[in-house]
């Protein structure tokens, strides 16, 4: 009775312990391994399909991988031959597709191999699915190759309008659009062939946009900035600004800041927030230097040389040694030097002067034509004798021969003096 009874409990126990175990760890490793090879269950596939169907299946994985790889080979010949011609779009467009279609030609092949193999509905989703990655990757793959069509397009427009940025901006915009494209086709893909619901994740995401962007909102004004700078152009690599009392070179424009180089060789860091919201002005823009100087005259001279002052200044600029920098050859009108006598003032007779000198790069020839102009005008108003006047008091005193003063003796209080009459 005994005996008879403790094998019946044994089992027993043993079935219970199993089951519990089963329900105590669904998603073990050694349940999910057992459930995946029984959803495959590789003994009844290969008793379901005889080997003609195994044999069209490796063919036609061969014939895509030939037929890819002869597609590759093709569509490089053809760019080749369009990159020697000039046409970069086109032989961009040809050698982005050769890589992207062999895997869609190898996707499609595999297609067909499988479908005439005799499958479960587990292994026909699974092999649909995996079909479908594989084209879907192919598709973005060759969208993230085009992207170098919008660089080349983009380099043409920056050299085309003549700006130093094209190393530091492509870059950062061809990154910029390839992590879009993989964005896209990591949602594409969860979405259409994985089955998930990507509401929540773009939510997550927008939530983490907006904490991002607010706490590094300082670093997203100067990037916009950089790019306004970018666009706007206000000033380039080398030319010479004046930015809040800073006068100097600009050396770099970076992503968050523009670095001047100021005269005295001190670097100074500006935040490109800063910049694009006040004004900047550019010196090297400038059509040319001008010259505004003022010339005083003692009063002694007259009229006479007052009119050869004037004279001696216009035969200058007219002169063969400086006429070049300060005359347009292609419009005579355009700004020509200017003389005049021009005001009384309180301690002379002034004469201003304009010119303008070109090229307005030429910042060191413009401080040397305006030596050569001060030293020829001093010698020619030496020659002439008209002196430069200069603040001064004039006192008149007793015996000077060009300003006499008459003095009369009074003798008597009660007699009024004779009246006044010119020596």
């Amino acid at each position: 009775m005994k005996a008879s009874v403790v094998p019946i409990k044994v089992v027993l126990a043993g079935n219970n312990a199993m089951s519990a175990a089963q329900t105590e760890h669904p998603h073990s490793l050694n349940t999910l391994y057992g459930n995946m090879m029984h959803a495959l269950n590789f003994h009844r596939l290969l008793m379901a399909n005889h080997w003609w169907n195994w044999f069209i299946l490796i063919a036609a994985i061969l014939v895509g991988a030939a037929l890819g790889r002869a597609v590759i080979l093709a569509f490089d010949a053809v760019g080749d031959r369009l990159e020697k011609k000039a046409w970069h779009f086109h032989a961009v467009l040809m050698t982005s597709m050769a890589k992207p279609i062999n895997l869609v030609i190898f996707a499609l092949s595999l297609l067909v191999g499988l479908g005439q193999l005799h499958l479960n509905s587990v292994l026909r989703y699974a092999s649909g699915k995996m079909v479908l990655l594989l084209i879907a990757i192919g598709i973005f793959w060759y969208f993230y190759n085009v992207v170098e069509i919008v660089e080349i397009a983009l380099k043409r427009f920056i050299q085309r309008h003549e700006t130093p940025l094209t190393e530091q901006v492509l870059p950062i915009i061809r990154k910029t659009l390839r992590l879009l494209v993989l964005i896209i086709a990591l949602l594409f893909i969860a979405q259409n062939v994985f089955g998930r619901d990507i509401g929540s994740w773009l939510a997550g995401l927008g939530i983490a946009g907006l904490a991002i962007s607010l706490a590094a909102q300082d670093s997203l004004k100067n990037l916009f900035g950089s790019v306004t700078i970018f666009l706007d152009r206000p000033f380039l690599i080398g030319q010479q600004v004046t930015y809040q009392g800073f006068t100097g070179v600009v050396e770099d424009i970076g992503f968050r800041s523009t670095r001047l180089r100021l005269f005295d060789g001190t670097l100074v860091s500006v935040p490109n927030s800063d910049i694009v919201n006040t004004s900047v002005q550019n010196i090297s823009a400038r059509p040319y230097l001008r010259r505004f100087l003022t010339l005083g005259i003692t009063y002694d001279a007259g009229a006479e040389k007052m009119r050869q002052a004037v004279d001696i200044i216009h035969g200058i600029l007219e002169s063969d040694d400086f006429r070049g920098p300060v005359h347009n050859p292609e419009n005579l009108n355009d700004n020509p030097p200017r003389v005049y006598f021009n005001d009384f003032a309180t301690d002379s007779l002034n004469i201003t002067v304009y010119y303008y000198y070109r090229p307005a790069t030429d910042y060191w020839g413009f401080i040397d034509y305006n030596q050569r102009f001060n030293f020829t005008l001093m010698r020619a108003f030496e020659k002439m004798d008209i002196e430069f006047a200069f603040t001064s008091r004039t006192v008149y005193l007793a015996g000077d021969p060009k300003r006499r003063l008459p003095v009369y003796l009074i003798k008597d209080d009660s007699t009024p003096p004779p009246a006044h009459s010119n020596p």
